[in-house]
């Protein structure tokens, strides 16, 4: 049970880490360090690098150990694209079957997740809006469906934590979701499918304006 509470903090640590930009992509993440630093053997320090490897935060290599991961603009462009079709569709398939409880049961998560845009605990916000998408996904009724969007979110969930880290993100999600409902209400697959794609576009523009200022600011930085 101690190894289990230490390997969350170390995941929660490096997490955090990378978040913040206190760990930068392509920089080396020390095995040999945190062992000394937390007095543990590398076992559960390899089995976090591994999870944090399946949630697109870290790259193992072989012989050479952990990187922080590198996200390309394909990368980004590809993930909420594929995300976009996937998600909508669920959105499309659900609006023909969402009760009134179901709708009522968004309608609580995304006011707690209105409360919670106020403040800067991302963390605890990315939960219940993962219970969000979750909840209209399982309501599609495709089982098949919602494996492979779950599998595609477990391995970019930096990118997605990434995303509505950013500056007045999560109140426009928020907003975007109430029109979700609203289309859900009117059982309007169409409408449903057109707004899921377009908050998930979001999510990727965003991110890719983030990292081109950086990369600008970087550029002018460097320059004389």
């Amino acid at each position: 049970m101690q190894h289990q509470t230490l390997r969350e903090k170390i995941l929660e640590n490096i997490r955090d880490a990378i978040l913040k930009g206190d760990l930068k992509p392509g920089e080396r993440v020390s095995e040999p360090d945190i062992a000394e630093r937390y007095g543990i053997s590398r076992t559960p320090i390899r089995e976090a690098f591994r999870q944090l490897e399946s949630e697109g935060y870290l790259t193992v290599i072989p012989r050479k150990g952990a990187v922080v991961a590198k996200h390309s603009e394909k990368d980004i462009e590809e993930f909420y694209s594929i995300k976009s079709v996937l998600e909508g569709y669920a959105a499309q398939l659900a609006a023909e079957k969402m009760t009134s409880k179901d709708i009522d049961k968004l309608e609580t998560i995304n006011s707690r997740l209105e409360k919670m845009s106020k403040g800067k605990d991302v963390k605890t916000f990315f939960r219940a809006h993962n219970e969000f998408h979750e909840y209209f996904i399982r309501a599609a009724g495709n089982q098949k469906l919602m494996e492979l969007i779950q599998q595609l979110l477990k391995k970019f969930e930096y990118l997605r934590i990434a995303s509505l880290s950013l500056p007045g993100r999560m109140d426009i999600s928020v907003q975007e979701h109430k029109k979700i409902i609203e289309a859900f209400r009117n059982n309007d697959g169409h409408t449903a499918d057109l707004l899921v794609r377009k908050n998930a576009a979001y999510g990727g523009q965003v991110l890719l304006q983030n990292k081109n200022t950086h990369k600008q600011n970087a550029n002018e930085s460097g320059s004389f």
